[in-house]
């Protein structure tokens, strides 16, 4: 095929398996959308390398891209991740980062301590309840009760909006 049809990028062999060591060994990685950035963050290659090397993977489906805010995210695929055992012939125990197991220990929760009781504490909480009810304890009206809607009768009078008002007596 002419030249004009297919573009070829040429990078060093050492520059796409230290991109792929390094994918194997995490699972994922990162990179900005900067074609003249001269290293990448991760891999000590140039950042177009990275970028067209997992775009390369993408297009045989060994990876997923997402891109957002100027930022390309590749995911391998199990496909990938045999694709990458292959190529740089590893055994099927290694796996990528993304795939092994946390194994962290779970945190002992600490326990609450007990609020230190004296003659200012209420343990009933009965003054809360008084409070609700609209006064000393045992009397006045329930504040809950009396609120909201369809507590008290309603009257419209007339005068007020639009339409004819109420008919004259």
């Amino acid at each position: 095929r002419p030249l004009t049809e297919c573009a070829i990028m040429l990078m060093p062999k050492k520059n796409r398996r230290a991109i792929h060591e390094q994918l194997f060994r995490e699972g994922v990685m990162v990179a900005e959308k900067n074609f003249v950035m001269t290293k990448h963050g991760e891999v000590e290659v140039p950042n177009l390398h990275v970028i067209k090397a997992l775009t390369s993977l993408k297009s045989r489906g060994y990876v997923k891209e997402q891109f957002a805010w100027r930022h390309y995210y590749w995911y391998l695929t199990n496909e990938g991740i045999q694709y990458l055992r292959d190529f740089l012939h590893l055994p099927a125990e290694i796996v990528p980062a993304t795939l092994k197991r946390q194994s962290r220990p779970e945190p002992a929760r600490p326990q609450r301590a007990k609020m230190p009781e004296g003659p200012g504490r209420n343990q009933g909480g009965e003054d809360r309840a008084a409070y609700r009810r609209g006064g000393p304890p045992g009397g006045g009206p329930d504040k809950k009760a009396d609120a909201g809607a369809g507590s008290a009768e309603f009257a419209f009078r007339g005068g007020f909006g639009r339409g004819r008002g109420a008919p004259k007596e």
